[in-house]
């Protein structure tokens, strides 16, 4: 759970400028939030370079681990795109081992939880479908845009059924960057309140005795939290592949 000042729930998610960096009037600091997405990638960089480079027959358990990964990933996309999505493998990987490192450290107490900022879910969501857009357009030319024209509709239907697919296909980011996001700030809220409930009723005189009921759930939510970390991760890199393969095989 990421620190906070005081009961406030809200405060674990300020962000504050570690470095002051101002050239030409413009607001570049490194912050708390940059501090961890450096992290994020030192530690998966660490797993990744360390975990490939040993090569034993018999793999230890950091190789174990980064294989264990890859197969992961590697087995998503060939389930959603089929072998033609393994050229996309470079950028799924890449976008799952962030969010998953980023959510676990967030849960390191004093640390901070980058995804739980809209601004970085929205800013990989509108990577993923501007990649989406790219590549169907480039592979695909103007069929790509029959992804909005359901096969087999009356022509009369489609003046319903076309407005109603490019909503649907524009409101994707917006899906995708707010569901990681929300899940990610409620969570670490719940778990400040209850921990802000022990404290409280800890020094709370005849009422401490009720301080473990909310300390027991507090440990519930951690472990809750801890899948929700992985299974959001999960989630992100599952629908990026759906998305992408609109690109691969746009129609209906």
């Amino acid at each position: 759970m990421a620190a906070g000042g005081g009961i406030d729930p809200i405060h674990q998610f300020e962000i504050k400028p570690i470095l002051g960096l101002r050239p030409f009037g413009l607001d570049l600091s490194f912050t708390n939030a940059s501090l961890f997405m450096v992290v994020a990638v030192a530690v998966i960089s660490a797993i990744m370079i360390y975990g490939s480079s040993q090569r034993a027959t018999v793999p230890g358990r950091l190789q174990s681990l980064a294989e264990m990964l890859y197969e992961f990933v590697a087995s998503t996309i060939t389930g959603v795109m089929g072998r033609d999505g393994m050229r996309f493998f470079p950028f799924v990987f890449s976008l799952f081992m962030f969010v998953l490192t980023a959510n676990l450290l967030g849960m390191v107490p004093g640390s901070f939880t980058v995804t739980s900022q809209v601004v970085v879910t929205a800013a990989f969501a509108l990577l993923v479908m501007s990649i989406v857009l790219v590549y169907g357009v480039m592979k695909h030319g103007s069929h790509f845009f029959g992804l909005f024209v359901p096969s087999g509709v009356h022509p009369l239907m489609l003046i319903i059924l076309v407005p109603i697919e490019v909503v649907s296909f524009v409101s994707r980011p917006i899906s995708l960057s707010l569901r990681l996001f929300g899940n990610m700030l409620a969570g670490h809220i719940a778990l400040k309140v209850f921990g802000g409930f022990v404290v409280a009723l800890t020094g709370a005189g005849v009422y401490a005795t009720l301080a473990p009921l909310p300390l027991f759930l507090a440990v519930a939510l951690t472990a809750l939290e801890f899948l929700v970390a992985a299974l959001q991760a999960y989630i992100f890199a599952i629908l990026t592949c759906v998305y992408l393969n609109d690109a691969l095989h746009p129609g209906h």
